[in-house]
């Protein structure tokens, strides 16, 4: 992706249209990317997020949970996924998800991520069972869980309708789902990079069917691969027409790609320039979703508190051992855990103040704790 001259006059009306409140359309996010004066660009960012949060930076006490690594889709960007019969294959019984859970819940998590592959034999009692046990044991642990792509595939394999899918899990005890399977939703750069995976219509499709039914979630997208800034913009802008008539992603999470491990390991992924001005021009494309987030388990800790002059107001959590795909996510030099301490820390070195928050973003108040310290 070639950058080309912007003018400062044209980066001056992007700036007069998000100072009028108006939304910006493609050619502006276009020209943002384009764009060679970051810092110019991380300011607009900076403005709009104090705008809409002030000085808070959001993080929470959290378990990533990947209940297998078995999967029948075979995307180029994952290093995650194995087939049935692999050395490395494994699937996580119902009752070791409850131990797992019960660990994290001791150590103070209060929410639990739950994602896993698209295993090509479980039927719907292991995800609804999954959700029925977790909630019994830990009624107060909110449970994020199945991104759309797990809830289309479940549909699939167990032959049911959307709609009996996402009932039959918020009886189970869903709260809220995780944002990812939405990589780049445009054509056709989403099939060269996940052929076999639920199309971008239909994770559009079903997240607005998961809103309709009460249940928010997040979005994400996967940037740094063989995507175009067209590409990206093109996604943020049918993010933001979902939200315009649901009002039901809480949070955006643009995800590095990390070649290492997967079948483009040839790419070197984004740099860090581009981190940043991906998050800086998400947060001006989604003028209507209320948190950006830098994932550090991706970006990498002293990068993610960058990002928070850079339009992003969430770290996420704590995070421990999750499961395999955590390992391939990670940065180079980070691990997969940070103590309430730590990640405060980096929160005020960035000169913001840190918020303990619940999945909804409800500040929690407690006495201190440490996560794997």
């Amino acid at each position: 992706m070639m950058k080309e001259h912007v003018s400062p006059r044209r980066l001056d009306e992007i700036s007069r249209k998000i100072e009028a409140g108006e939304p910006l359309g493609f050619d502006d996010g276009v020209s943002l990317f384009r764009s060679d004066d970051l810092i110019a660009v991380g300011e607009m960012a900076n403005r709009v997020r104090e705008s809409v949060n002030g000085g808070l930076t959001y993080f929470n006490v959290n378990r990533h949970m990947n209940y297998t690594n078995v999967c029948v889709s075979d995307c180029g960007f994952c290093g995650f996924y194995r087939r049935v019969r692999h050395p490395e294959a494994y699937e996580w019984t119902i009752e070791e998800c409850v131990e797992i859970a019960r660990n994290a819940y001791q150590q103070g998590a209060r929410e639990l991520h739950i994602v896993g592959g698209l295993h090509p034999r479980w039927q719907f009692d292991y995800y609804t069972g999954l959700l029925k046990e977790l909630k019994r044991n830990f009624p107060d642990m909110h449970l994020k869980a199945f991104t759309m792509v797990e809830i289309d595939h479940i549909g699939r394999t167990c032959r049911l309708s959307d709609e009996e899918v996402i009932r039959g899990l918020i009886e189970a005890g869903l709260d809220s789902c995780p944002g990812g399977g939405a990589e780049i939703l445009g054509e056709p750069t989403r099939s060269k990079i996940c052929a076999h995976k639920t199309s971008g219509d239909r994770w559009l499709q079903l997240s607005e069917k998961v809103h309709n039914a009460g249940i928010p979630t997040n979005a994400t997208m996967l940037y740094g691969h063989i995507e175009s800034y067209e590409d990206r913009v093109d996604h943020l802008i049918k993010l933001r027409e979902l939200q315009d008539r649901t009002n039901g992603f809480k949070c955006f999470i643009p995800l590095a790609f990390h070649p290492k491990g997967t079948a483009m390991s040839n790419l070197p992924g984004p740099s860090g320039i581009d981190s940043l001005k991906t998050i800086a021009v998400s947060r001006l494309m989604l003028s209507n979703v209320p948190h950006i987030k830098a994932y550090w388990v991706m970006l990498g800790k002293q990068l993610a508190q960058v990002a928070l002059r850079f339009g992003a107001d969430d770290l996420d959590g704590t995070i421990n051992d999750g499961g395999s795909l955590m390992e391939s996510y990670l940065a180079d030099g980070n691990d997969n855990q940070l103590t309430r301490t730590e990640i405060e820390s980096l929160i005020k070195g960035a000169g913001r103040i840190p918020v303990e928050r619940d999945t909804l973003y409800t500040p929690i108040t407690r006495e201190p704790l440490s996560i794997g310290g």
